[in-house]
């Protein structure tokens, strides 16, 4: 008898840290959240529309600059250890370069960037702030720095 669907299979080494981000409707949520994060700025602050979003772009830098490229290893004891010495960043889609979910990760924070500058009319000081924001995250998530330590420093668990 022919089955009519196909059963998705998990990967042997699956990393219970970033498998969520292999759902298919993480990108659609993150997205909303974002949006959302800039309504709640924007009604509770009583700001202008480009400073909620500059507020938005850095607020998500901090957080996931911090949760994605600083913060290593993972929350889970059944990995033995194997994911201490990674950030989050180099232990999603096993470490492979330029994948989708990476190439959406790194659109997200120019994206952001973009919206941010251009409702604030690109007027300093907002455009330093987003610029800066843009291009730290930037440089994080290229190819060139997986597994690179800059000043030697390693952050802890």
């Amino acid at each position: 008898m022919a089955q009519l669907y196909v059963k998705a299979v998990p990967p042997a080494d699956l990393n219970r840290n970033t498998e969520w981000f292999m759902y298919p409707s993480v990108w659609t949520t993150y997205i909303l959240i974002l949006f959302f994060a800039w309504l709640l700025v924007l009604s509770i602050l009583h700001c202008t529309p480009g400073i909620a979003w500059t507020i938005v772009n850095l607020a998500h830098f901090a957080v996931t600059y911090h949760f994605f490229h600083w913060k290593k290893g993972t929350p889970f004891a059944e990995d033995q250890g194997i994911y201490d010495q990674l950030t989050w960043w180099e232990q999603i889609d096993s470490g492979k370069q330029l994948t989708r979910n990476r190439k959406f990760l790194t659109v997200v924070p120019v994206v952001l960037y973009l919206i941010a500058s251009h409702s604030t009319d690109y007027r300093h000081p907002m455009l330093l702030f987003n610029t800066l924001a843009v291009v730290v995250l930037l440089i994080a998530k290229s190819p060139n720095m997986h597994k690179v330590r800059i000043f030697g420093i390693n952050s802890d668990k």
